[in-house]
């Protein structure tokens, strides 16, 4: 049972900082699209009328620009300071489309840009601080949650037509009557799947990819990511070396950023296939939902998948 009565606390402010790390002096983070990001983030603290309870989350940015964010999460705080922290968690679906769509700021987005990166760190300090008040881990709160109270969290404006929330939550009791306890004992002994794009930055040199393999090999990854998409003979090459240095038993990614034309990602990735590609991400405009859907058309007998978020 909780150590805190949701009832009693509120949101008193919303602090932001602009954190910057450079990652561009080793090439850390590198891809065909981004040369020399400097990793950073708006790092948002959402502060309560209880002491011991602060929300922390953060949106990633890559530099330049961070500051802008910290500006929008600053015009979005007015939504979240002196509210019950009761009435967002009973509703967190209704909840995000009040922030997401707020009459004047939604001109900026929707749903797009810097906005929509500045709701990503709030919510997330929502999300730490719904887990902390719980006394669970953020995984656990989710886990515990009923059918119902988990599609309350979600928003389906604009998904209604793939997804209802009725057909969510069939989904989910459906999933319910599962193993559960089962599932959760796998999730505490063997953790979540994850995988590395930390071998395989752009600029690294071969020597440091070879270096990077061994490291995250010896703890335990089976899934690596590389990036590709500025020259075709360096990706083969450089593809080759990853495979050799995890071997045909792991699972080997690639990410193009969203380098290419649609016509160009299928040649690339093409050429590709032989090096067992689990995965193609980005290869094109996000936006472009039918390009996606003929990359993955032509790719899906090469056992190719094509990512994109």
């Amino acid at each position: 049972m909780s150590a805190f009565d949701m009832q009693q606390i509120k949101i008193v402010d919303v602090q932001v900082q602009d954190v910057r790390f450079p990652t561009s002096l080793q090439a850390q983070g590198s891809d065909a699209m981004h040369k020399d990001p400097d990793y950073s983030c708006a790092y948002v603290s959402v502060i309560t009328s209880n002491p011991d309870l602060i929300g922390y989350g953060l949106t990633f940015t890559l530099g330049r620009g961070t500051e802008i964010v910290c500006t929008a999460v600053e015009a979005l705080s007015f939504l979240f300071k002196d509210q019950w922290v009761h009435t967002i968690f009973s509703n967190f679906g209704q909840f995000w489309d009040r922030v997401t769509n707020e009459s004047q700021l939604r001109w900026l987005g929707p749903s797009k840009g810097v906005t929509h990166l500045a709701v990503a760190a709030l919510m997330n300090a929502l999300w730490d601080l719904w887990a902390k008040i719980e006394g669970k881990p953020l995984w656990r709160l989710l886990v515990d949650m009923s059918p119902e109270q988990l599609v309350n969290t979600l928003d389906f404006r604009y998904i209604s037509d793939l997804l209802t929330k009725e057909e969510a939550l069939e989904i989910l009791k459906h999933q319910r009557q599962n193993d559960i306890e089962t599932k959760i004992d796998r999730m505490k002994t063997r953790g979540y799947p994850a995988y590395t794009t930390a071998t395989g930055w752009i600029g690294y040199s071969d020597e440091k990819v070879i270096e990077l393999c061994k490291k995250y090999l010896a703890l335990g990854f089976t899934a690596f990511k590389i990036k590709v998409g500025i020259n075709l003979e360096d990706d083969k090459r450089r593809c080759k070396l990853m495979r050799d240095m995890i071997g045909q038993e792991n699972l080997l990614m690639v990410d193009a950023n969203q380098r290419w034309e649609v016509e160009e990602a299928i040649q690339w990735m093409q050429s590709l296939a032989e090096y067992t590609i689990y995965w193609i991400e980005e290869p094109t405009s996000p936006d472009d939902i039918l390009g996606h859907r003929a990359i993955s058309q032509v790719l899906e007998p090469l056992g190719i998948k094509v990512a994109s978020g």
